[in-house]
Formats: structure tokens, sequence, C-alpha cells
């Protein structure tokens, strides 16, 4: 099968297409015909081997994982033993942060994967898993978000902002949102109650009061989560050392604020599944490429400047 591997750390130049042998599926997982991958900035953070930390996981000197790549669509192809979710010719979703997923077959555990929704596209469900698991489980397990409540998030037109914004109204938010100027009415059409323009407004003088806040570019200061919210979650970070500075502040804070990675199961992905298949959420696309210009797609989501999500398309069926 052909896929993009690596053997060093680097920016997207290190990735080579090439023929590697095909998975086998194990007991608790299932073998999927790829049909579609979206790239994350999770995707280039690993592949440079950045944070420094990060590579106690993934390889210190080089890359434990040769296949990159963690969100996917497809076809289930053989399942393992103990498997009873899935059966051959399901049409499923889900990703893998260890990578494997750009590659024309991919073994991924059971629960890590969902079934897609009724005649759902491949492209659109590929962008639905890390991004959507991250606004869902921010939004709900860690910000603990009620019917009614107010929400400001910081970062709402990108991957995860567009999701967050769009589930926050479902659950019955009001959504104060933040983003430049250029995005204003594309994060209006998301049902965003209020938009602020950051280029416009200073977000670190916004005297807005939440009842949470959600930071997913990752630019506010603890002391702006404690002016503006009731309690905050801290999904992105501009930098390392920012991050650990709001982190610290709020270990000798009573102000709740949690900061975590979003973490797959077929539950959440089968809710926002759901949520697709009754029109509360929409997947949009920004661009989209062909599964030989995967590196490219990495270069265009490094630069932070994507409008919701960028997908990858192994074959045009």
């Amino acid at each position: 099968m052909r896929a993009f591997t690596k053997t060093k750390y680097g920016g997207p130049e290190v990735l080579t297409l090439e023929d590697v042998p095909k998975p086998a599926v194990s007991e608790d997982s299932v073998l999927v015909k790829v049909k579609a991958n979206s790239a994350n900035p999770a995707d280039w953070h690993i592949l440079r081997g950045k944070p420094w930390f990060a590579r106690l996981t993934f390889g210190l000197l080089r890359p434990k994982d040769k296949i990159l790549g963690a969100d996917f669509s497809g076809i289930v192809e053989e399942v393992g033993e103990s498997v009873g979710q899935f059966q051959v010719g399901d049409r499923i979703f889900g990703e893998t942060l260890m990578g494997g997923a750009f590659a024309e077959y991919l073994v991924a555990k059971e629960q890590v994967c969902g079934k897609m929704p009724q005649g759902a596209r491949f492209d659109e469900m590929a962008c639905v898993p890390i991004a959507g698991l991250t606004a869902l489980q921010a939004l709900t397990t860690q910000g603990k978000l009620k019917k009614g409540e107010s929400v400001l998030i910081n970062g709402a037109s990108g991957g995860v902002g567009h999701f967050t914004v769009q589930i926050a109204k479902a659950f019955g938010a009001k959504v104060t949102a933040v983003c430049s100027t250029k995005n204003l009415d594309f994060v209006r059409s998301l049902g965003a109650d209020l938009v602020i323009a950051y280029d416009r407004e200073d977000i670190h003088q916004h005297q807005g009061d939440y009842d949470l806040v959600v930071d997913i570019h990752g630019n506010l200061s603890h002391r702006d989560f404690t002016r503006m919210g009731k309690r905050g979650v801290l999904v992105g970070f501009t930098t390392m050392g920012h991050m650990m500075t709001v982190m610290l502040k709020g270990a000798f804070s009573k102000f709740p604020l949690t900061q975590f990675t979003a973490r797959a199961n077929t539950n959440d992905l089968e809710t926002l599944a759901a949520m697709i298949q009754d029109s509360e959420i929409k997947v949009h696309i920004e661009k989209r490429y062909a599964f030989r210009e995967i590196p490219r797609a990495i270069s265009y989501i490094e630069k932070m400047r994507t409008r919701g999500k960028v997908a990858m398309i192994w074959d045009e069926d």
C-alpha cells in the first residue's frame, strides 16, 4: 500500500510517499480502507517533534512511528475477533493520535471509531474527529456547559473553533466569539450571537462577563480568564512558555481552569455524527487536496490561518 512516511523530524519536506506493507488487524481493531484524511496542528507538531517533551512519547531522536496522520474516514475491510460494533463494509471515521492515518489502509482500535451518518461524505467526516472531539469535550466534559449559559470562544474560525461555536449553540448557550475582521461574517454564519474582531478590540481589555471561557487560540492570560469568566478551558497554545505560565498560575488559584487533550471514544464520535445528521453541525472545508499533496496540506495549516478544515482525499469516488 502507499503511505506517507517519515524517518526523521522536520517539516513537510521530510515526508515520502512510498509502498509499505499493509498492516495486520489485531483482535480489538479494524482494518480500514482510507478514503479521506484531514490535517491538524497535531500533525505538524508531531512531524517536527515539537514541543520537545512530546518526543518522550513519539521518539527522542527519531520518530518511533513511520507513518504520520490521525484523522481518517473510510470503509471497514476486516474486523478483529473481539470487535462487536463494526462489520465489513461499514463506513466509519475516527482518529489515531499515534499516527498511521496518512495511508491507503489503517488499523484502528474499535473504541476510537464511529459510524458515519447516512449520506455523509468521506471528506467531511474525516474533518470531524480531532477538531470535533476537542470542541465537544472542551464544552461538556471539561467546561460543564449548561443550557442558557454564556460562553466566550477565543479563536472561533479555525477547525476546532468553528465546531465549538456550533456545538455551544446546539447546547443552548449564548455565544460570544473572537476572530479576525476577515472572518466576522463566517463566524456569524455559524450562529454566534456576538462576534468580536481581535484586530479591532483588544481582547485582553475586554470587560465581558461569561459563565465559561474557552481559549482555542491560546493567547489569553490567567488574568484574562479570571476577569471574564467563572470557569475556563485552555485548548491551544501560542508558545509552550505561555501555556505553562497560565497553568502554573492556575495551580495557585481557586479559579477553575483546565487544560486537556481530547481522547477519542465511540460515544462522543457518534454524538458528533448525530449532530451532523440533524444539521446542528456543518463541516466547513476551506481546501481539499489529493492524497499526493498531503505535505502541501500540512504546510497550509501550519500557517494557522485556516478557516474551518482542510481535507485530503485518497480517491475521487
